[in-house]
């Protein structure tokens, strides 16, 4: 099969056997709401994991073994990382925008108040404060592991990058506990709604960005990385910075002065 010089240097089936797994777990995601039926949900679900566990394969494959990740694919994977992290920037700017729309000129429904008359928020500086202490030291962890690997200190790597998903899990359990122990809903007037959306969506960034930097871990175990080859490690730290910069925002915006 001939390569073509882009980031999909072998025709691939996984982008639309994935397209056709989200579609269907949005659907089923709708058809759960309404009528109580996950099938279609877990459908669609596996289908996505299937799809992720495939198409990583594939790729670490051409960029391992192969050899088909030049500099000109490395270019074009390192500008669509770049063009999804800024549609992600999008994505969280929306939730922003309903929470600020809602929260600086609060309707009557609300009881003229933010937070809305009935709603205790919950104490900045508790789990939320603890949290962000854990993403910016993960922040910097994985800016150790990346700069040990540029250095050759491949010990030095796994060690930090170790940490830095020990605290990427440590963040998604410190954040169920404080959903299971949250005084209101998603339920509870747009507070609930902007806040669960908002803090539950980058939880799941968080869990994605986690699963990443594991991959990327067991990737180093197995010598895959080099100090001027790793392209897969350094997309996923990206990745993780924009998760911090965004709980940063979170954290100031709607557990702080939303409170």
């Amino acid at each position: 099969m001939p390569r073509i010089p882009f980031h999909l240097v072998e025709y691939s089936p996984w982008p639309l056997i994935g397209s056709l797994g989200a579609m269907t777990l949005t659907s089923g995601l709708a058809a759960w709401f309404h009528n109580s039926s996950m099938l279609c949900m877990v459908l669609g679900l596996i289908i996505i994991l299937l799809t992720m566990v495939q198409w990583w394969r594939d790729v670490v494959r051409e960029a391992t073994f192969l050899g088909h990740h030049t500099s000109f694919v490395i270019s074009g994977l390192r500008w669509g990382m770049i063009l999804f992290i800024a549609s992600e920037i999008l994505f969280f700017f929306a939730f922003f925008w309903a929470f600020f729309h809602s929260s600086l000129a609060p309707s009557l429904e609300l009881g003229c108040n933010w937070p809305p008359t009935g709603i205790s928020p919950l104490n900045p500086f508790a789990i939320p404060l603890l949290n962000t202490a854990v993403l910016l030291a993960s922040g910097v962890s994985v800016t150790w592991a990346h700069h040990s690997l540029m250095e050759n200190k491949l010990t030095s790597s796994i060690q930090s990058l170790s940490i830095t998903v020990m605290l990427g899990a440590y963040f998604t359990f410190l954040q169920g506990m404080e959903y299971l122990e949250a005084p209101f809903s998603i339920a509870d007037s747009v507070y609930g709604a902007t806040f669960f959306v908002a803090t539950g969506f980058h939880g799941l960034h968080v869990i994605i960005g986690s699963l990443f930097l594991f991959i990327c871990l067991y990737r180093m175990t197995l010598y895959q990385f080099s100090s001027s080859h790793h392209f897969g490690f350094e997309a996923a730290a990206w990745y993780w910075h924009f998760v911090d910069v965004v709980w940063i925002f979170l954290f100031m915006c709607i557990y702080w002065w939303g409170s």
